[in-house]
């Protein structure tokens, strides 16, 4: 299965693992990323700490827990390539929006997948 596909018909949750440039670490839920045409992926996020900490460290790691019996699901550890702030495909993108939403600054952010593993083992 594509990821694009994989990600637009499995529920789950997901976590972001971000740190800074001292290796203080962070982890934060986040939403299933969007696929994008050449292969990278992109989060919507806020000006907070996996943001702050992805201004000095260009590594993350995502996993995706399924909602399923046992432990499925996925870990990408990614490199981020780049970020667009409150643009037109960040607001064509977002799945939701919530009627008392801040006047905040979102931020689309790109990223390279540097490997795949499943959610429990090495992937052999």
């Amino acid at each position: 299965m594509e990821l694009k596909e994989y990600f637009e018909n499995t529920v789950g949750s997901g976590i972001l693992a971000t740190a800074d440039s001292d290796g203080k670490v962070d982890a934060a839920i986040y939403a299933r990323p969007h696929i994008m045409d050449d292969g990278s992926i992109a989060l919507i996020m806020r000006d907070r700490l996996s943001h702050h900490n992805l201004q000095s460290n260009s590594h993350a790691c995502y996993m995706f827990i399924e909602k399923a019996p046992g432990y499925k699901g996925k870990r990408f550890f990614l490199t981020k390539i780049r970020e667009e702030q409150d643009s037109e495909l960040l607001q064509s993108l977002r799945r939701r929006q919530y009627l008392n939403e801040k006047d905040e600054s979102k931020f689309l952010v790109f990223f390279k997948i540097d490997r795949e593993l499943p959610l429990v083992g090495a992937g052999d």
